[in-house]
């Protein structure tokens, strides 16, 4: 299978900051790649430079079989793309909206009519047409905003956050309408998202970014196996920093856990290759170093377990800082 999207070396920096580091990954033709990371990790900085909107520092990029920085244009007629920010005119109706993109994009009238029509539908706006956009719901937006991405038939639909912000029922539906575009339509998705359940639901491969770093690179299912083990977790009755140490090196001195981390203060994951044997020896060394146990609790590997692993810690949610914070608002003319 051919790849659609092949970055080398892709680099971005602004001053001193690498918001992006040598990234180098290929998508291939008809899957749904996934970045995974926290805010802030160079997820959005990455697809900007893919979609023409940031010229790399250093590296190369190519989508489609054009060069991002020689030929722009050539790279914009062939994908769509999904902002996190809203890109439609509130004031306008659904279907204004379209057919204003639709121009655009140079979609030809008598095509662009038929076209809202079959996108309207696939979103299950129909009823919705003629009303402001201003009327709509957060998941109503985003939905249109992909009728609007596919209305030139990209060969590949970049995905910038897409369900960030939407209640979990919304967030299933325009899971079903992505999964439905790759198996149905055969268009190539490139998402970026830091929600786990979100990777493994949708993606064939993710890579996971941190600190503008790819740190892993494979099927969901790969990036869990290699951990090759059940995850336990320990929560303490303190909150004791100390207390908490002490504990976990008394589990990295017993030698019968693969993985240990402290991952906050009185809370600690152990990797262990069957958790029921393990939780009672976990038990043991609380008793010998006089540490109470609130809980424990153990599961199969799933993303964060793997993020951990690699980084230390969790995959958190937090604020988007530095340059990440300076959203890009670009209208393509």
């Amino acid at each position: 299978m051919p790849d659609i999207v092949v970055a080398e070396a892709l680099t971005k920096t602004f001053g001193t900051l690498r918001a992006v580091d040598e990234v180098s990954f290929t998508v291939r033709r008809g899957e749904i790649f996934g970045f995974l990371g926290p805010n802030g990790a160079g997820k959005t900085t990455t697809i900007n430079l893919l979609t023409t909107l940031m010229k790399p520092t250093s590296g190369r990029g190519m989508v489609a079989g054009f060069d991002v920085q020689r030929e722009p244009q050539k790279v914009r007629e062939r994908i769509g793309v999904l902002f996190q920010d809203l890109t439609l005119d509130r004031e306008l109706t659904g279907w204004e909206n379209l057919w204003i993109h639709g121009l655009i994009y140079g979609v030809p009238r008598g095509i662009l009519k038929n076209r809202i029509r079959e996108l309207l539908a696939f979103v299950e706006l129909e009823d919705w047409a003629g009303s402001q956009v201003k009327k709509y719901s957060g998941g109503m937006q985003r939905r249109l905003q992909i009728a609007a991405a596919l209305l030139h038939r990209p060969e590949i639909l970049f995905l910038d956050e897409p369900t960030l912000g939407l209640d979990p029922q919304t967030r299933a539906h325009i899971w079903d309408y992505i999964l439905s575009l790759q198996r149905n339509e055969k268009v190539t998705v490139f998402l970026t998202t830091h929600y786990m359940d979100e990777a493994e639901r949708l993606c064939h491969r993710t890579a996971i970014i941190d600190h503008g770093r790819i740190i892993a690179l494979g099927s969901p299912e790969e990036l869990k196996r290699a951990l090759g083990s059940e995850v336990v977790y320990v929560q303490l009755a303190s909150k004791s920093l100390q207390e908490t140490g002490r504990m976990a090196e008394s589990l990295k001195a017993c030698g019968e856990f693969s993985r240990v981390h402290v991952v906050r203060p009185g809370e600690i994951s152990v990797s262990a290759s069957r958790a029921p044997e393990a939780i009672p020896k976990i038990f043991e060394k609380a008793e010998d170093l006089t540490v109470k146990i609130r809980e424990v609790t153990y599961h199969m590997p799933t993303l964060e377990d793997v993020f951990l692993h690699l980084t230390g810690r969790k995959l958190r949610d937090e604020e988007v800082s530095g340059m990440e914070a300076v959203r890009i608002r670009h209208r393509w003319r």
